[in-house]
């Protein structure tokens, strides 16, 4: 297929519980083999400390150490890399999403839905705004991980082209990962990006990967690829978009509503 493509990279990989050094330095050695084979990197939700709460200790300011290394790694291996770090910033927490451009231009989204089940919203601080971000010809739209539970959030209403999810999803629900990335795809006419983690972190608990790529017809476009750390690249094309839309315009029926 022609037209305007763009290379996604699926990071799907263990982490070093509550150590952003080591975690800097294993996706350092991921991420080197793959400059100017790339547009876009995706890494796991908390991919320097895995899904932990102790904030207090992991924080680290909006331009510290690890964003830093974001802009310096995105520049060397000519790619945006994106994926969510502890950050805190007026003596509040935030699970936020980087997303880190070659030119150093960075955008940035705080997690709307903090999980309460694992106690995130006693300690995080809910994002209020969606973003869009204009990449190479693509409009994507970056959330984390529980915000896939809520199709209202993420519902297409200003046009984007990839929906992007970052997660630390666990096994135990596995399917209902599964099953969303393909629903939100379908029913937002989008490219839909999920990348988990795999292993076990620090509470015990186990992760099997499952990261994947969904066309806007909902048919998986990346390989399968259970419970093993991978690295895969997928190019998508924004032809596929346009022509299904074009086609079956389900959008254009679909209920109107802000986003208060």
């Amino acid at each position: 297929m022609g037209g305007i493509a763009l290379r996604i990279t699926l990071v799907q990989s263990s982490l070093h519980w509550e150590s952003p050094v080591k975690n800097r330095s294993l996706f350092s050695e991921i991420i080197a083999p793959l400059a100017n084979t790339t547009d876009l990197i995706v890494l796991p939700e908390m991919f320097t400390t895995g899904f932990s709460m102790n904030a207090e200790e992991l924080s680290e300011p909006k331009d510290g150490p690890t964003v830093q290394w974001l802009i310096k790694t995105s520049k060397a291996v000519n790619a945006a890399i994106t994926g969510t770090l502890i950050i805190k910033e007026n003596n509040k927490f935030y699970n936020r999403l980087f997303f880190v451009m070659p030119d150093g231009n960075t955008h940035s989204y705080n997690k709307k839905h903090t999980f309460t089940l694992a106690g995130e919203d006693a300690i995080f601080t809910s994002g209020t705004t969606r973003i869009v971000i204009d990449y190479l010809g693509f409009k994507i739209c970056p959330f984390i991980c529980y915000d896939l539970r809520f199709p209202v959030w993420g519902r297409n209403t200003n046009g984007y082209d990839i929906l992007l999810y970052t997660a630390n999803w666990p096994k135990k629900r596995i399917a209902a990962w599964d099953a969303l990335l393909k629903a939100r795809a379908i029913e937002n006419m989008s490219y839909c990006v999920g990348v988990n983690r795999i292993g076990v972190d620090g509470n015990n608990h186990p992760y099997v990967g499952h990261s994947a790529i969904y066309d806007c017809l909902g048919k998986q476009v990346s390989r399968e690829e259970f419970e093993t750390a991978f690295v895969e690249t997928v190019t998508v094309n924004k032809d596929h978009i346009d022509a299904t839309r074009a086609q079956l315009q389900f959008l254009n029926d679909a209920d109107e509503f802000t986003l208060t």
